[in-house]
């Protein structure tokens, strides 16, 4: 957990990230295209052929509000560049895939505003208490794929999204998910390069607040995929166009 002056608490629960490849030497997660490279095919990562690596969860941060809608786009119309999120969970044990896991995010918009806090960052705008908030329910490959937009920066913090893995939610008839077991607190990182790339277009460009880069960053330790940094691929030849993210996530169950 982190108070509002962005301090984090320790968080006991152990997880691993999966990181995919044949063998250890290959491991490139984190590694990002540039801005434009082509597009990689949109395949899922295959657990089967994991590498599993013991990593910390990350702090919740001041932001999260509970019950939120299952959906698999969150952006609700707000204005960033494309982010198609493939993420990935598994028994840690046995690197199986855990089909029907919820994976809910929330993060930042361009400004660095959160939905049901907007002017946190400096930033007026209208607030429905939803956008950029959501979750979807693993498929039987263990996949959760999540369209979003790429995220904006606030005060004191790189740019990052928020992530939590459950099990067992009931999906209500107004399409929020309640009660569950909650195995997993952590956070995405963004790869420095296509963040600066990214930050000179509008919307975030327009961004009035000063950025803390991933170096600088309080929470990221600069662990690479075990510390949550995403393989992001463009999907064409300006930073406009978008990026795909993909990570692996291991859960202790």
């Amino acid at each position: 957990m982190t108070d509002t002056s962005g301090v984090p608490r320790p968080v006991g629960r152990r997880t691993v990230l999966i990181a995919t490849g044949a063998t250890a030497a290959t491991l490139a997660v984190g590694a990002a295209a540039a801005p434009g490279a082509p597009a990689a095919p949109d395949t899922a990562p295959v657990a089967a052929a994991a590498v599993c690596t013991l990593t910390k969860e990350m702090t919740e941060g001041p932001y999260h509000l509970d019950g939120q809608y299952v959906r698999a786009d969150i952006t609700e119309g707000k204005a960033g560049i494309p982010l198609k999120l493939n993420l990935t969970v598994v028994d840690d044990d046995t690197c199986v895939p855990l089909a029907g896991a919820l994976v809910e995010l929330w993060h930042a918009d361009a400004l660095g505003e959160y939905s049901g806090f907007v002017g946190n960052n400096g930033h007026d705008e209208p607030d429905d208490g939803t956008f950029l908030r959501g979750g979807v329910l693993t498929d039987a490959r263990g996949v959760a794929a999540i369209t979003t937009v790429y995220p904006g920066w606030y005060r004191g913090r790189c740019v990052h999204i928020h992530v939590k893995v459950h099990t067992n939610v009931t999906v209500t008839s107004d399409g929020h998910f309640t009660g569950g077991q909650e195995l997993h607190t952590g956070q995405l990182f963004f790869n420095e390069t296509v963040t600066t790339a990214v930050a000179r277009v509008s919307p975030y460009s327009t961004n009035t607040v000063t950025r803390t880069t991933l170096a600088q960053d309080s929470i990221y330790d600069e662990g690479g995929a075990a510390s949550g940094l995403l393989t992001l691929t463009a999907l064409g030849s300006t930073p406009a166009a978008g990026y795909t993210g993909t990570l692996t996530l291991g859960v202790e169950r």
